[in-house]
């Protein structure tokens, strides 16, 4: 960054420690580490722009801010050069938020029926606005575009170019590729569902093989468990199995009989949660990205294979990100450098807003402090911990989560360990993230 606060080209970390060593810059922050020049303005530099590629997934998203340059090799060729700048990993907490809105409806749903009390049924045509999203799903359009903000006040972007991927989730379904009347007819073409597993299944229990009883139909992987209502998903069960069984996974349920598990474990499908995820958020993300102000251009998934394979890189969402867009190899030979570190971005929250602690009933146990920050720190914050004595004595780094003691708890590389606030430094304020760092996979 410059003097005034605007964004300069990126460096090499060595160039970084030359500066800070020599007092020319300052740390501006630690997480992505940044430094602000204090002898030079953004007009007095040659800014030359970077782009930003982002390569949305399910559970990550691959993130790189690159530059292209046209250089001529030892023995004299032109030579086109995409250089990774900067590569991060984004991982996105969907499934936590899915797991606590699964857990606060159980709650209120065993609250309801426990008191017997009258409740006036709520209307099912309840209309949601425009491009509404579930909160698990929505939370990944948010963390990306938060990323993507953040990184726009620290680098010259000026483009973004993202991987738009629509999945067909029908053929994913069948296992093949379908063309003409095949899309028109489903595993439940001309039948019904209970109709469908009578006939495959024999009218027989599918655990225990029994015949000329009642059969309900069971979810093989559990509802409770993340399993879909999918017909792969289902199968028939009679009442004594069905009941056994209850929500426990299927692998437990027949840990006795290996030949039933496997013919059952035959007939699961992939989930297809992950490719409706990236359907339903493809087209609000590149939205939200022109928000920032950026030229955004989107492409496809075969068009960054392509350009992946040509430059013999990896399949990772770094390296996916890094080849995103337009690499003309026709007009001359292409070569990309790979950012060695990857920046690992974890969403965590910002904590909980229950004032109580329930237990397992949904009921609370326990009152919550209203106050969040203790001796002055708070839970996330980046802190520098100069231990003088003990098992744990030295120098650590990591984030903090606090107790109204002032004994905090600190996360290392070897561990929780134990630290008072006496003997700590803050360096950055939690902001929802944890950081790290990995290599990046380059064969």
């Amino acid at each position: 960054m410059a003097r005034g606060g605007e964004p300069l080209m990126p460096c090499h970390p060595a160039r970084a420690r030359e500066l800070l060593a020599k007092g020319r810059a300052v740390v501006a922050r630690h997480a992505p580490f940044t430094i602000r020049l204090k002898d030079r303005t953004r007009v007095g530099s040659a800014v030359d722009g970077v782009q930003l590629r982002i390569d949305p997934g399910s559970h990550g998203t691959g993130i790189a801010l690159t530059d292209t340059k046209a250089e001529s090799t030892p023995a004299g060729k032109p030579v086109t050069v995409r250089r990774g700048l900067v590569s991060i990993e984004l991982l996105h907490r969907g499934p936590r938020i899915r797991r606590a809105l699964r857990q606060r409806a159980g709650y209120r749903h065993r609250r309801r029926s426990a008191n017997c009390r009258y409740r006036a049924p709520r209307s099912l045509n309840r209309t949601r606005r425009q491009g509404w999203l579930p909160p698990s799903v929505q939370h990944r359009v948010d963390t990306t575009v938060a990323i993507a903000r953040r990184l726009s006040r620290y680098a010259p972007i000026t483009e973004i170019h993202v991987e738009a991927v629509a999945f067909d989730t029908h053929a994913l379904s069948v296992g093949h590729g379908l063309t003409g009347a095949e899309y028109r007819n489903g595993t439940l073409a001309g039948t019904e569902v209970r109709a469908h597993l009578l006939a495959t299944h024999g009218r027989a229990c599918a655990y225990c093989g029994a015949t000329g009883v009642p059969l309900n139909i069971d979810h093989i992987r559990p509802r409770s468990h993340a399993g879909s209502s999918r017909v792969s998903n289902l199968t028939l069960a009679c009442v004594p199995c069905n009941q056994a069984k209850g929500s426990r996974p299927v692998e437990e349920f027949l840990a006795h009989r290996p030949d039933r598990l496997a013919t059952i474990r035959a007939q699961l499908k992939a989930p297809l949660r992950d490719a409706a995820v990236m359907n339903a958020t493809r087209q609000l993300l590149v939205a939200a990205l022109a928000t920032l102000g950026r030229p955004v251009r989107t492409w496809s998934g075969a068009h960054t294979q392509w350009n992946r394979t040509v430059t013999g890189l990896p399949k990772t969402h770094t390296l996916d990100a890094l080849s995103i867009g337009e690499l003309d190899h026709e007009a001359r030979p292409v070569t990309v450098r790979v950012a060695v570190q990857v920046q690992l971005i974890t969403a965590t929250g910002r904590g909980s807003y229950a004032r109580t602690t329930p237990n397992r009933y949904g009921f609370p146990r326990l009152l919550r402090t209203r106050r969040k920050r203790h001796y002055g720190f708070a839970t996330g914050d980046l802190v520098r911990a100069s231990i003088p004595r003990g098992k744990w004595a030295g120098t650590w780094t990591g984030r903090l989560a606090v107790r109204a003691s002032g004994k905090h708890s600190l996360s290392t590389p070897s561990g929780l360990c134990g630290v008072s606030h006496k003997y700590l430094d803050l360096l950055q304020r939690g902001d929802g993230y944890t950081y790290g760092y990995r290599r990046e996979v380059v064969e």
